[in-house]
């Protein structure tokens, strides 16, 4: 957080994102996400890295359809690699920017297998799928149904 930014209501950031505040308290027990800060009172306060981490939740929930478990390792793997990219900048041994270095390459190697077991999820969903749609092109053909004219009538008339 640098000085001077604005920090957000948490009322005001679950609005903005389109999530209600049960569900940033529930992330914050998790481990999810943090407020960067508190009000004197004691409300919490969220600044823009709070609401772009709460948004890289919600994306890996709805498009890559990682559960809350997955989604710690995931950012926990992110903090760890940004920690790392700092300590690297500063200034480091060979030997620590190799160890830096292999350190990084595993912690991507992990996320990279998490994405393809979804992928592998994902595949045969899609597989099934295809198979279902096979079956019914073979019905429709014994019934003597056009299933591409069908299809497309019920499109147009919703």
């Amino acid at each position: 957080m640098t000085d001077g930014e604005r920090l957000y209501r948490i009322g005001e950031i679950a609005e903005q994102l389109g999530v209600s505040t049960r569900t940033l308290r529930y992330y914050e027990e998790l481990g999810l996400v943090s407020p960067s800060g508190y009000s004197t009172g004691g409300s919490r306060r969220y600044a823009e890295s709070d609401r772009e981490r709460v948004l890289r939740i919600r994306e890996l929930q709805a498009i890559m359809g990682f559960n809350l478990d997955e989604i710690r390792e995931i950012l926990h793997a992110d903090d760890r690699l940004a920690e790392l990219r700092t300590e690297y900048a500063r200034g480091v041994t060979p030997k620590r920017h190799r160890d830096i270095l292999v350190e990084a390459a595993r912690l991507n190697a992990r996320t990279q297998e998490q994405v393809l077991a979804k992928i592998g999820v994902l595949q045969a969903f899609q597989h099934e799928l295809e198979a279902k749609e096979k079956r019914y092109r073979t019905v429709a053909k014994d019934l003597g149904v056009n299933l591409r004219d069908e299809l497309a009538a019920a499109t147009r008339a919703t």
